[in-house]
């Protein structure tokens, strides 16, 4: 039983708590967070990637609105960042380093698409 075979109530939960996990550690005050000791581009790209990689797991018909669903997230965390004062900044290269995770998750997701149709 793959995952995209569950119902699609419980799919839409389990990315919905993924995401509210990923925006809980985004809005939490920096020195809250525990040392990852990666460079901060390096996370944005590897939790958006796995955010997406996820969703298409999810829901592998939908790649365009997986994909747009996280650029957008990406974009309402940057703009939180800058809004809300929890000691954070909002910066453009991060939502360009998401970019580049969602960029990644949906090229091993056609990878493999391209794979198995072979």
């Amino acid at each position: 039983m793959s995952l995209a075979s569950l119902p699609r109530p419980l799919r839409l939960a389990l990315y919905a708590g993924a995401a509210a996990v990923l925006l809980a550690l985004t809005l939490a005050p920096s020195e809250d967070l525990p040392s990852v000791n990666l460079w901060d581009k390096a996370e944005h790209a590897v939790a958006w990637m796995v955010l997406t990689g996820l969703g298409l797991v999810l829901s592998p018909r939908r790649p365009r609105a997986i994909a747009g669903f996280a650029l957008a997230f990406g974009a309402l965390v940057e703009i939180l960042q800058g809004l809300l004062p929890i000691g954070r900044d909002a910066d453009i290269r991060d939502l360009l380093a998401d970019s580049v995770g969602i960029g990644a998750a949906l090229l091993v997701y056609l990878l493999v698409r391209g794979a198995r149709r072979r």
